[in-house]
């Protein structure tokens, strides 16, 4: 992309500042709940509708005319992790056309040529060209956005039945094994990125959130040189040891190259927020779709978040992993994570949380959310009330082993 003009320049700051000052207002989706309005027991004609007005909502808000997911709320940037979310959501929308042209977008801007997993972060360069960002390691892969997407692929192509799609998913889930997946000790463990394998230090970083045992599944079917089941198996054993004497697992752990013994990334934030709170919800997915009993039985370490809701009637933003609150606003995000757990494990407190924390956002006089809400919280939010009205279908369900053949 060309160096952009002075004027083109202002106006995308611009932009971006206007954004960010709502994004301020919304107290980074923290100051959502201090209001106990209306809101609180809002109008909705169906989970579906909210579903996708706010899905629209978001492309207008998040989604360029290129078809590029951009994190205004972070100087504008794009992440394969934000590709990957708007690929799975559009996916579950039947939205082909935005399906289509972000993932046009995410191969030629983010895709290696090296091999086919994406570079994780793309932006605007201190020259004012457009790019992956080379100086916040950009070139590097994520592990989950890179599972995400092929993930997406594999659904892509169970609802619209085009090859292409498998094609590609098969290319990207061969590279996450070659390129992620490290074995200590004959076991498999997914790293945080493609540079971990062959890091050359005895620690290797790895981020419980990315695990995704449910997409394991499905790419031991359409992948069959690669023992997935295995990852997915390991993945539940690395999550209990996470867990072990701590009431909530952390954002970020290293194990060990030899022994694989788990411990908190000296570089890495152990705490249980940002991150973390994905894991839950990826448990969940993996319980509603497959019922598997690791599943059940890994979502047992959360009972603490029943406690802290019955005490608080809330959930912390940040926790240390002894429980400790380490930041007590509240985040939609949080809420759409947690959901997984709540759901498995304490359905009467998911009913609460969902109607008081999540439906609670949407206003359906507009179709959208009552206070707008930043990209990483509006996603969240999206796919925790999808996931607790059973709206993120395992499209791949009903095919024949033989429609994923090579």
């Amino acid at each position: 992309m060309p160096p952009l003009t002075d004027r083109a320049k202002f106006e995308r700051r611009l932009a971006a500042i206007l954004l960010g000052i709502l994004a301020v207002l919304a107290g980074i989706g923290f100051l959502l709940y201090s209001d106990p309005s209306p809101q609180s027991n809002p109008l909705v004609f169906s989970p579906v509708q909210v579903l996708a007005s706010s899905w629209y909502r978001y492309k207008d808000a998040y989604i360029d005319s290129t078809y590029r997911t951009i994190d205004w709320q972070r100087d504008g940037v794009t992440t394969s992790e934000g590709q990957s979310y708007t690929m799975l959501r559009s996916v579950w929308q039947a939205d082909r056309e935005t399906f289509d042209g972000t993932w046009q977008w995410t191969q030629t801007n983010l895709q290696h040529s090296s091999d086919h997993l994406f570079s994780w972060i793309w932006g605007e360069r201190p020259d004012g060209t457009f790019g992956v960002l080379a100086e916040q390691s950009g070139e590097n892969s994520a592990s989950d956005a890179d599972t995400d997407i092929a993930l997406a692929l594999i659904l892509a192509y169970a609802r619209w039945q085009d090859p292409a799609y498998l094609t590609e998913a098969r290319l990207v889930i061969n590279d996450i094994w070659e390129r992620e997946v490290v074995l200590v000790n004959g076991k498999p463990y997914l790293a945080a990125n493609d540079v971990e394998k062959d890091s050359g230090s005895q620690q290797i970083v790895i981020n419980p959130s990315y695990f995704n045992p449910a997409a394991y599944h499905l790419f031991a079917i359409v992948d069959t040189s690669h023992p997935w089941e295995m990852l997915r198996k390991q993945s539940y054993a690395v999550l209990s040891e996470s867990f072990a004497g701590s009431a909530l697992p952390p954002n970020w752990i290293s194990v060990d190259r030899t022994t694989g013994a788990t411990s908190a990334a000296a570089s890495h934030d152990s705490n249980f927020g940002f991150d973390a709170l994905r894991i839950p919800f990826r448990i969940a997915l993996d319980a509603q779709w497959f019922n598997n009993p690791d599943a059940i039985r890994a979502v047992r370490h959360l009972s603490f978040l029943s406690n802290a809701w019955r005490e608080r009637g809330a959930i912390a933003s940040t926790y240390a992993q002894d429980g400790a609150v380490l930041a007590s606003e509240e985040s939609p995000a949080m809420y759409g994570g947690v959901m997984g757990y709540f759901l498995l494990a304490d359905p009467e407190a998911a009913v609460a949380l969902y109607r008081e924390k999540l439906l609670s956002l949407y206003n359906s006089n507009t179709g959208t959310w009552y206070t707008p809400l930043p990209y990483y919280a509006d996603n969240w939010a999206w796919f925790g009330i999808a996931l607790y009205n059973r709206l993120l279908p395992n499209l791949a369900a009903n095919l024949p082993a033989t429609a994923f053949s090579e």
